[in-house]
């Protein structure tokens, strides 16, 4: 996707958020491919980004609350600091991904593959990991949620020396 047409779909979905669904257009942007795309400071609040490819893009402080990243692909993508609250990251993949300091807080990581992701306390909000995938670097964090004993059985390890792999 050309620069020029993502600017214009995040111009008509400002539009959108700000006339609460009036004006504008919902930023649809399933399948798109946006590898190392600079969405820094983007507003996709409830954006629909199923299975879009967000490989290396630059997410940092954006604004994804309540958006669709089912099956995206957010390998070494930057969320430091991006609002995921609510967000649906069920089934994406965020090998290597940075989430320090993201707001996670009700976010479904259900069947995630969070391997490598770096994380901190941040993680005790998410509302759903069943099913995901973690690196062994990454237990401090998931046995402190409280869900943990819960889905304990459901989680899968890889050992550290297999991210290179």
């Amino acid at each position: 996707m050309r620069q020029s047409e993502l600017e214009a779909i995040l111009k008509d979905h400002k539009l959108w958020i700000q006339s609460g669904g009036k004006q504008g257009k919902r930023a649809n942007l399933q399948d798109v491919n946006l590898q190392d795309a600079n969405l820094q400071d983007a507003d996709l609040y409830d954006a629909n980004l199923q299975f879009a490819n967000l490989q290396d893009v630059n997410l940092q402080d954006a604004n994804l609350q309540d958006a669709n990243l089912y099956g995206a692909n957010l390998v070494g993508a930057d969320l430091r600091c991006a609002n995921l609250h609510g967000a649906n990251i069920a089934r994406a993949y965020l090998h290597n991904a940075n989430l320090y300091g993201a707001n996670l807080t009700g976010a479904n990581l259900v069947g995630a593959n969070l391997v490598g992701a770096k994380f901190t306390t941040n993680f005790k909000k998410v509302r759903w990991f069943n099913f995901a995938t973690f690196s062994e670097d990454q237990l401090p964090w998931v046995v402190l949620h409280p869900s943990y004993p819960k889905w304990a059985g459901t989680i899968k390890w890889v050992k550290a020396k297999q991210l290179s792999a």
